[in-house]
Order: structure tokens, then C-alpha cells, then sequence
């Protein structure tokens, strides 16, 4: 329990150090916020990307199974885009997933999902998903979005 909880105070500490970059110079130059984009479908990703590139660093897997392995390397990003249905682990297991580990609960989820229903908007949020955005979406919306959430 002790090194969790030491754990949890240590990526804590990360994240706030991790805004900045400190050159030889001893200047502060400011580092992109890093979203996870988990997403089947490989041109969401670019759409994504080319449209959050300039205020966010972008990283893309196919499969959640292949994130949750980058995740597990040492990479903590800043947010989380996730579809909902994909091979081999759905977008709501992988919520799950890490709302359920301490190191991970922290960033922010947003589902990005063609599925439209009310009712799996409304369960996704109360799992822990910090917002749902419907496909096709707005590029230039979901950018102001994540930049209220992070």
C-alpha cells in the first residue's frame, strides 16, 4: 500500500513537471499535452491528428490491448479518444480497465463512437468517460473540447 500510494504521488508530481521543458538556457518552454487516440479505424486517427497536431502530441494504436501496453512501458498521457467498438477489447473495457488502476484512473476518457444510443452515452459517463462525442464529429469542436478537459 505504502508504494502505491508513493507511486500515485510520484506521477502526480510528473504531471506537473511535465509542462514544461527546462533547456540549457534554464528557459521554460512549454511541452504539447499527449492524447492517446484508440481507434480501429486508421483515418480517424489522421483526421485527429491533423486537426489536434499543432496544440497536442498525438499517439495512435489500432487496438486497446496494444495501448494498455504502452501505458504499461512508463507513458502517462494527458487524455485519452477511444472508440467504443474495435477488435480484441471494446472501448468500454477499456475504460474500465483504468478507472479500475490507480496509476491510470486520473486521465480523462472521452469516447469518440458512432453508436448514438442515450442510454450507453449515460452509462459510459457515469463509468468514468469525461465526455462523448458522436461520429462524424466536428474536428475544430472536439479540439475546444479537450482543451476544457485538459
Amino acid at each position: 500500500m505504502y508504494l502505491l500510494h508513493k507511486a500515485k504521488e510520484f506521477t502526480q508530481s510528473l504531471k506537473y513537471f511535465s509542462y514544461f521543458y527546462i533547456n540549457i538556457n534554464t528557459k521554460l518552454i512549454p511541452v504539447k499535452k499527449r492524447v492517446l487516440i484508440v481507434d480501429d479505424k486508421s483515418t480517424i486517427a489522421k483526421v485527429i491528428e491533423v486537426y489536434l497536431g499543432e496544440a497536442f502530441d498525438c499517439v495512435y494504436f489500432e487496438d486497446p490491448i496494444k495501448a494498455i501496453a504502452w501505458l504499461q512501458s512508463g507513458n502517462i498521457p494527458d487524455l485519452i479518444i477511444s472508440d467504443i467498438y474495435m477488435p480484441n477489447m471494446s472501448g468500454a473495457q477499456f475504460l474500465d480497465y483504468l478507472k479500475k488502476n490507480e496509476l491510470y484512473k486520473s486521465i480523462p476518457f472521452v469516447i469518440l463512437s458512432s453508436e448514438d444510443s442515450s442510454s450507453q452515452k449515460i452509462e459510459l459517463l457515469e463509468k468514468g468517460a469525461a465526455d462523448y462525442i458522436s461520429k462524424p464529429f466536428n474536428p475544430m469542436e472536439l479540439k475546444v473540447r479537450l482543451k476544457k478537459i485538459i
